[in-house]
């Protein structure tokens, strides 16, 4: 695959690839916000997104509880990678450093989608904001989300921070700061 890195071991248990790749956008409310909102996530990922409901009533907001306030798209694969080179153009190609935890996976925002490459503003839609969360993987995490005979994912088979920056900064071509 284009998006793994393989390390100074060249172990192919010790690769590592991204395993799934999430754009979220809330809105706060239902309707014709929401409705566009999630056009706009099928336009930039090619796939159907799936609403979000509220948990719990806030009434300054005047948001209820069971309502339908947010829309995400999981991607994998090379939708993921491709997608992710596009967000990250977005953002100039850098990540905090703080926006990376100890298992190797990374967030970040994006203001206003119309800075993704290729996107036109149109004033039916609107603009809206984003976030993009990636989780980074080794071969073999499928053990802890698989049905049958589950297992936990050893301590020492974990992304950590500092590959998780060597991936980011070699195979994604983006800058830590």
């Amino acid at each position: 695959m284009v998006n793994e890195l393989i390390l100074e071991t060249d172990h192919p248990m010790r690769r590592i690839f991204i395993g799934k790749v999430v754009a979220h956008i809330a809105v706060g409310e239902s309707g014709e916000r929401l409705a566009n909102a999630a056009r706009v996530l099928e336009e930039l990922t090619g796939q159907e997104p799936s609403l979000r409901k509220a948990r719990r009533t806030i009434r300054e907001f005047g948001i209820r509880r069971g309502e339908n306030i947010a829309c995400m798209v999981t991607l994998r694969g090379e939708k993921a990678y491709s997608f992710l080179k596009r967000a990250l153009a977005a953002v100039g190609y850098t990540i905090s450093r703080g926006s990376i935890d100890e298992r190797g996976n990374f967030a970040f925002g994006i203001k206003e989608h119309i800075h993704i490459p290729g996107v036109k503003y149109d004033p039916a839609v609107g603009i809206f904001g984003m976030d993009v969360a990636v989780a980074l993987e080794r071969p073999g995490y499928r053990v802890s989300r698989r049905r049958r005979r589950r297992s936990k994912v050893g301590k020492g088979h974990y992304v950590t921070r500092e590959e998780a920056i060597e991936y980011i900064e070699k195979v994604l071509g983006a800058k830590v700061i």
